[in-house]
């Protein structure tokens, strides 16, 4: 197993504070349009980032190439996922969203194989991605599940490929420069500028409740920024594997708070599949290796395996 009871702790908090971003965003959205809401998100995160920057004495990218850089990044990333999750969960529960969320990995792998980055497809990780995926199914159901091809469900799993496409241009664009935490307040800060230009085609003006403020602040000062410091601490300290494996106890948190919050259904099936992707977590932290080109990224959030490990 991968480090002792603090690296747990860690993931455990990692994981809670990743998960219930998917209710987050379903309380937000009360009062909150999807532009606006993931302006808000992207805003508190860059300066949570950049105060923890500060404090750990990291400077913003200086030159012109990693900005240009940051502009794609901070789009697939950022700015288009976080706007897919804010319009799928106006007609799909939180703990679906959370679901969906966890096709990333299977994204990841897909372009990585198309890419040529992924060579060391041992069974161990094979099997595990595969139990992971069994569990999604199961906790998702989609033989149950009406309206399985809506626009809300494809815009979640638009979300999901966007991260992917993401993590393959962060390992082949962004290289290590000893700075995660400046680089990542600087990719929410650009992300927070390229969703202010789609602030004119927002479809509805804010009407601020307080469910809607204490859940998008709680979303941005935790759910974005202080995840991106506990996915470096773990990156940097107990590898990207046991950062990877925190995606999938994702659809665990959002569908258990979905239940506990929001009155989603939480049924033995659902239980069942939890169970499946516990043990493939187990499974992949035990014996998964992750090659350096499609590591997880410090710096692209509620997100799980594949992408870029910033620290080495």
């Amino acid at each position: 197993m991968i480090g002792g009871r603090g690296a747990s702790a860690r993931m455990a908090l990692l994981a809670l504070l990743w998960g219930s971003g998917f209710l987050w965003i379903k309380l937000a959205l009360t009062g909150l349009s999807p532009v606006h809401l993931t302006l808000v998100r992207c805003a508190l995160g860059a300066l949570t980032l950049l105060a923890l920057a500060f404090a750990a004495r990291q400077r913003l990218p200086r030159d012109r190439g990693t900005w240009a850089r940051l502009i794609v990044a901070a789009f697939f990333c950022n700015a288009l996922p976080f706007a897919l999750f804010g319009i799928g969960e106006r007609t799909v529960d939180s703990g679906v969203a959370g679901v969906m969320n966890a096709t990333t990995p299977l994204w990841s792998l897909l372009i990585g194989v198309a890419l040529g980055t992924e060579r060391r497809l041992n069974p161990a990780r094979l099997l595990g991605l595969a139990l992971g995926f069994g569990g999604i199914v199961v906790i998702f159901a989609p033989w149950q599940q009406p309206g399985l091809l809506s626009g809300g469900a494809l815009a979640l799993l638009g979300a999901g490929l966007s991260y992917a496409i993401a993590f393959a241009y962060m390992a082949r664009k962004l290289p290590a420069n000893g700075a995660p935490l400046a680089l990542s307040a600087a990719q929410l800060m650009t992300a927070t500028a390229l969703t202010a230009l789609a602030l004119p085609v927002a479809s509805t003006a804010p009407h601020l409740t307080l469910t809607a403020v204490v859940a998008v602040a709680i979303l941005g000062v935790f759910g974005t920024g202080i995840t991106f410091y506990l996915n470096y601490r773990i990156l940097s300290e107990e590898g990207p594997t046991a950062a990877a494996t925190v995606g999938y106890l994702l659809p665990v948190v959002s569908v258990g708070l979905g239940a506990l919050v929001l009155g989603e259904p939480l049924t033995p099936r659902i239980v069942g599949g939890m169970v499946i992707v516990l043990v493939a977590v187990g499974l992949t932290r035990r014996k998964a290796r992750v090659p350096a080109q499609a590591q997880v990224p410090a710096n692209c959030p509620a997100s799980s395996p594949g992408g870029l490990a910033i620290p080495k």
